[in-house]
């Protein structure tokens, strides 16, 4: 779970940077960016359902994996976008694919035994670009990390909004 809460963070973190700068980006969109950093692990409906299972209902190949990539996020990201009022798509659409695009370079930068990330830019590219290694999804140390620098954002967020208010 640590890697979650981590995705979650850096999420809203970028969200609520961006906010200083557009006045649009209100408490709501940060919500929204934070729930775009959940989408690249819809893939985690995997343990529920193995891939092995649906290949075999459905009796072509297939693999949840899949729901891990770019291409796959921003399918995603526009059936969100559909769920909203025509006057929010754009303002969804941004936040949603920051999010989403958060989680999925956040990972990028997992230890993997092969040196090489995932498709990262499925469908375009089947490219495995490398991995630095920076740490495991298990490791509770980038959520410390990250839940300090969301904790020093929110600090500063407030203080800026205090002073505005005076």
């Amino acid at each position: 779970m640590p890697d979650l809460l981590s995705h979650v963070l850096l999420a809203y973190t970028i969200a609520t940077v961006a906010s200083w700068r557009y006045e649009w980006v209100t408490r709501p969109y940060v919500t929204v960016a934070m729930a775009g950093a959940f989408i690249p692990d819809m893939t985690k409906v995997r343990l529920l359902i193995p891939s092995a299972r649906v290949e075999q209902l459905l009796g072509i190949p297939f693999d949840w994996i899949g729901l891990h990539t770019a291409g796959a996020a921003l399918c995603s990201v526009l059936i969100g976008v559909l769920l909203v009022s025509e006057s929010e798509r754009s303002r969804v659409f941004a936040l949603l694919s920051v999010g989403a695009a958060s989680h999925l370079i956040a990972d990028a930068f997992l230890l993997k035994p092969t040196g090489l990330s995932y498709p990262l830019l499925w469908p375009l590219t089947r490219l495995h670009p490398p991995t630095p290694g920076l740490y495991l999804s298990t490791d509770f140390e980038p959520s410390i990390v990250f839940g300090a620098i969301a904790l020093t954002v929110y600090v500063i967020t407030r203080l800026q909004t205090d002073r505005a208010s005076s």
